[in-house]
């Protein structure tokens, strides 16, 4: 298993999660600065839009445009031309606390988790749902009993949804029908002693994980194996993979304690590292 190096990319930002790839852009949410910032290939940064309630995870439509979470107020934002043009979906009657990373299959539905509990008020852990939202708004609970769903991704042409349980320590798999329902759960890795953060995958159906806890950020096979391995002093946040030919890995990281993250210090920053196998699609 490889122990891999990366270079930084950009840097001077609080806390990094959700990174995408999208219209020759890195986008990605500054949680704890209220921002959403697009970056050049060349680390470029602009303020794409501010979300007060903290931004968390992003994802983009068959459509091009880009679907922001609203964390605190527990609401899905869509960014048209540079404008939060509407509430794309409010789940504040759906979700039980902070609304956190979601993906999107290729027909536009979106399968978004919750924290489950009020992890800022210090309440004890609880499993929580998944719901999925349709593109007519429906909202629906497609799974229960989950630990702190996390980052999510759609891989074998739509057919598995993955989450990570973060507070579990592992990849969780459904299978998704053409109906949009999640049936067939199971362990997809195991990872130990590692708490599973934002995810993305590959071309070749595995994933690349963020682990908090650890500071790593490592590329897991179904059933567990780790192939790849990055390492750094902090915590492994999240990842995507993007670039001209979709290989280019983008690590998002806190190079501090955690403790310092919600008192605001500026500790998060940017890597990208050049990697075999391409992202989904390329």
């Amino acid at each position: 298993m490889p122990l891999l190096k990366a270079q930084r990319f950009a840097d001077g930002f609080i806390f990094l999660e959700s990174p995408k790839w999208q219209h020759d852009h890195l986008w990605v949410s500054d949680v704890f600065d209220h921002r959403v910032y697009a970056i050049s290939p060349k680390g470029e940064r602009r303020v794409a839009c501010l979300v007060p309630h903290r931004p968390s995870g992003l994802g983009f439509l068959p459509d091009g445009s880009l679907i922001i979470v609203s964390s605190k107020e527990r609401k899905l934002l869509r960014l048209v031309n540079g404008q939060i043009t509407e509430t794309y979906a409010d789940l504040y009657d759906h979700a039980a606390s902070d609304v956190n990373d979601f993906a999107v299959d290729d027909r536009g539905r979106i399968y978004v988790g919750n924290f489950g509990y009020d992890y800022d008020a210090g309440e004890a852990r609880r499993p929580t749902s998944l719901h999925r939202i349709d593109p007519d708004g429906t909202i629906t609970e497609v799974a229960k009993g989950v630990e702190f769903p996390n980052g999510s991704v759609v891989i074998h042409g739509g057919r598995t949804l993955i989450v990570a349980e973060t507070w579990a320590c592992r990849l969780t798999a459904f299978d998704l029908g053409i109906d949009g329902e999640l049936t067939n759960r199971r362990v997809f890795a195991d990872m130990g002693h590692r708490q599973p953060d934002g995810i993305c995958a590959d071309a070749e159906g595995a994933v690349w994980v963020g682990c908090f806890n650890t500071g790593e950020f490592v590329r897991v096979l179904d059933g567990g194996r780790v192939t790849h391995w990055f390492e750094f002093q902090g915590c492994g946040v999240s990842c995507t993979l993007g670039g001209a030919d979709g290989r280019q890995l983008f690590l998002s990281t806190y190079l501090g304690a955690s403790e310092s993250i919600a008192a605001g210090a500026r500790l998060g920053a940017l890597f990208t590292a050049t990697v075999d196998v391409p992202a989904i699609g390329s």
